[in-house]
């Protein structure tokens, strides 16, 4: 007998029961910050990948913050570390959409995950994917079927980059990189920490420099990982920077 408190769904489904998507999360207006221009917006609740969005600054924007998608965390990552580059001059995401001829025989539409334009006017298209699917046959054949189709005119190259190169750690580390390159820069604790770096004959942590200069440990450590971003320091990013990390200078 089901009375009305009764859910009839729990009487013989164990299961959970099958609820709508949420869709797309929409991004109101941030004041001060220039919204998302992509074409699709990848932003969705899922449990298989770790949707990102984050704020960003190129020349392009007039250095005015600006908010980007990206579908997974290392498809991000791949744009943070364009982002700490010299020589980028605007970062897009899922900046165009266009149909090619899938290698089954049918026709579809492939959004590109990034376009780096380069200071020399060199635009390239970004293809992120996991390592797993990249060494499937008929991954290859989608990709060169997508470059294949990409309009002349939007971009002079397609890189495609491996997902799983970008471990949590290098993930964390471009993050924290990016933060302090384009949102708090201070060239004279860079300068400082710079000098410092070459009077110190053993340089083995990077607590070691904090040793040698009258700084607070938190503008040292900002102005290390700015310094890793500009490849005057050296250390492994795939364990997470911190004050004890081992660093080195970049000629040594």
């Amino acid at each position: 007998m089901i009375d009305e408190n009764t859910i009839d769904h729990d009487t013989w489904a164990y299961g959970l029961p099958k609820t709508r998507s949420a869709g797309k999360i929409e991004l109101g207006p941030i004041h001060g910050v220039l919204p998302f221009t992509g074409v699709r917006n990848p932003i969705s609740v899922s449990s298989t990948s770790q949707k990102v969005m984050l704020p960003y600054k190129t020349e392009a924007n007039n250095w005015m913050p600006r908010v980007g998608a990206a579908e997974s965390a290392a498809e991000a990552a791949v744009a943070e570390e364009a982002l700490i580059s010299p020589d980028i001059y605007d970062v897009e995401f899922q900046p165009v959409e266009f149909a090619y001829q899938y290698p089954a025989g049918r026709k579809r539409k492939h959004t590109i995950d990034l376009r780096l334009t380069f200071r020399n006017g060199l635009r390239r298209f970004v293809f992120v994917r996991n390592r797993t699917s990249l060494r499937k046959p008929e991954t290859q054949e989608e990709i060169e079927a997508i470059w294949l189709a990409t309009p002349p005119s939007e971009a002079h190259e397609f890189a495609v980059v491996e997902a799983d190169t970008y471990s949590r750690p290098r993930r964390e580390n471009l993050r924290r990189m990016h933060r302090a390159v384009c949102f708090e820069p201070d060239p004279i604790a860079d300068h400082i920490v710079t000098d410092a770096l070459w009077g110190i004959s053993a340089l083995w942590r990077m607590s070691d420099i904090s040793k040698v200069v009258d700084l607070s440990r938190a503008r040292i450590f900002d102005a290390c990982l700015r310094l890793l971003a500009n490849g005057q320091l050296g250390a492994n990013l795939d364990n997470v920077i911190c004050h004890h990390s081992r660093v080195w200078k970049a000629s040594a």
